[in-house]
C-alpha cells in the first residue's frame, strides 16, 4: 500500500491542474484518470468541447507551464464580445481595450489543453499517475483515507482532492450531499467552417427558445452553441450536414454568414451545488462541488478559480499530514470559493429567467437593463473585470 500526501481522482481540465499545482508545491502526489488523453493531430478538426478561458486561468496554465506555443496555437484569443436579444435595438459590447487588456479571454479546444496538462503531468517527478483506473471504494482511516483501485491497488493519504466531475464518487463515497435541477433547455454545440476568417469576437444572441452564441476558433473554424428545448435539440441531431447547415442559417442571425456544420453533440443542462466542500482531509473542486448553467461560459473558469483558492491555502502548509492545520485550510478554502460559486450560479440563474418568458413587463425590463450596461461604462467595466478574474482573490 503506498501512501501520497494529496491523491486526486480525476485528470481532468482542474484535477490535472490541481495535481500540477501541488506538485509544484514540492508535495508528493497521485492522479487517477479513466481515460489517457489522445495524443493530438495538427490536421484533425477542432474537438467538439471547447472552453472560454479569462485571463485569471491563462495565468494560472502559464505559471504551471502548461500554456505552450502549441495551446496558443489551437487557442483563439476573442478581444471583443457581444450580447443582444433578438428583435431589440439595445446591443451590450464590450472590448479588451477598454480594459486597456491584450485579450478577454481564450477559446481552447477541451482536448488540446487537457494534452499539454499531460505532458506536463508525466515529466513531473513529484506526480505518480495511476491510469486507466477508477476509484471502487473511499474508506476513512485513522489518519487520512484509504483508496480502493479497479484495478487492485490501494493507496493511502492525507488528502483526497475530487475532481471526478458533476458525477463524483468521491462526493458520493463521502456522503456529502448535492441540491441542483435540470434546466428546461438543452445545448447543441455545433462545429463549424466559417466563410468568414476569424475576427476575434464572440457573441451570443437570445431567442425566446434560447441562447444563440458564436465562439471563435482557430483559422476558419468556429463553434456555435444553440440553446433550445430537448425536443427541439432532438430534431436538430437528425439532421443531415447539409439539412443542419440551412437549419443554422435560418436561425442564426446575418452576421454569422455562411458556415458549413462538420460535427455537433448535445448537452443536458444541470445546475448542482454540493452541501459542502469539505470534510476532515478530503476537499471538493471544479464540477465535483457545482455545476452552472453555461450561457456565460464561466463552468472552467470558476474550476480554475477553485484550484488557485485550493492551492494558495496550501501553500503555507510545509506537510498535510498535520490534521488540525489541514481542516482550517480546508475550511479556509470552502468559505472563499462557496459564496463566489452560488452567487454565479444565482446570476446565471436570474439571466436564463429572466430571458425564457415574454410575459409583461419582462422584455421592457430585459431592455431597460441592456441600455443601463450598455451606457453605464463603470457597471460594464465591473462585469468584465468579474468575469475576467481581474478583481478576484481567488
Amino acid at each position: 500500500m503506498v501512501h501520497y500526501e494529496c491523491v486526486v481522482v480525476g485528470g481532468g481540465l482542474i484535477g490535472a491542474t490541481a495535481a500540477l499545482g501541488l506538485a509544484h508545491q514540492g508535495r508528493s502526489v497521485a492522479l487517477l484518470e479513466a481515460m489517457t488523453p489522445l495524443p493530438l493531430m495538427p490536421a484533425v478538426p477542432p474537438d467538439i468541447r471547447v472552453s472560454a478561458l479569462n485571463s485569471r486561468s491563462v495565468a494560472l496554465l502559464e505559471r504551471l507551464g502548461v500554456w505552450s506555443a502549441r495551446t496558443a496555437l489551437r487557442g483563439a484569443p476573442f478581444r471583443h464580445l457581444a450580447v443582444w436579444e433578438q428583435g431589440a435595438p439595445s446591443i451590450v459590447s464590450f472590448s479588451s481595450e477598454s480594459l486597456q487588456q491584450p485579450y478577454l479571454g481564450y477559446m481552447v479546444e477541451n482536448r488540446v489543453l487537457q494534452y499539454e496538462l499531460w505532458q506536463q503531468l508525466i515529466t513531473n517527478q513529484p506526480l505518480t499517475l495511476y491510469t486507466p483506473v477508477t476509484l471502487q471504494q473511499l474508506i476513512r482511516a485513522q489518519k487520512g483515507w484509504q483508496l480502493r483501485l479497479s484495478d487492485g491497488r490501494q493507496l493511502t493519504t492525507s488528502l483526497v482532492i475530487g475532481a471526478d466531475g458533476k458525477h463524483s464518487a468521491v462526493r458520493q463515497q463521502a456522503g456529502i450531499g448535492m441540491s441542483g435541477w435540470q434546466y428546461r433547455q438543452q445545448c447543441l454545440l455545433i462545429t463549424v467552417q466559417t466563410e468568414q476568417p476569424q475576427q476575434a469576437i464572440t457573441w451570443q444572441c437570445f431567442y425566446p427558445s434560447g441562447p444563440r452564441a458564436f465562439l471563435p476558433l482557430t483559422d476558419h473554424w468556429a463553434s456555435l452553441a444553440w440553446y433550445d428545448t430537448p425536443d427541439r435539440i432532438r430534431e436538430l441531431q437528425a439532421l443531415s450536414w447539409p439539412q443542419l447547415t440551412n437549419a443554422i442559417h435560418q436561425a442564426y442571425p446575418e452576421r454569422l454568414g455562411a458556415v458549413t456544420a462538420t460535427a455537433a453533440q448535445a448537452f443536458r443542462l444541470e445546475r448542482q451545488h454540493a452541501a459542502r466542500y469539505y470534510l476532515p482531509g478530503l476537499v471538493l473542486i471544479g464540477d465535483a462541488a457545482h455545476t452552472i448553467h453555461p450561457l456565460a461560459g464561466q463552468g472552467a473558469n470558476l474550476g480554475f478559480r477553485d484550484v488557485v483558492a485550493l492551492l494558495s491555502v496550501l501553500d503555507p502548509l510545509p506537510s498535510l499530514e498535520e490534521a488540525i492545520n489541514l481542516e482550517v485550510s480546508l475550511k479556509h478554502y470552502q468559505r472563499r470559493r462557496q459564496d463566489d460559486n452560488r452567487w454565479m450560479q444565482r446570476a446565471m440563474d436570474l439571466i436564463y429567467q429572466s430571458f425564457s418568458t415574454q410575459r409583461a413587463p419582462l422584455p421592457w425590463i430585459r431592455q431597460l437593463a441592456l441600455r443601463s450596461v450598455s451606457r453605464c461604462t463603470w457597471l460594464k467595466q465591473g462585469l468584465l473585470h468579474y468575469a475576467l478574474g481581474l478583481s478576484l482573490e481567488g
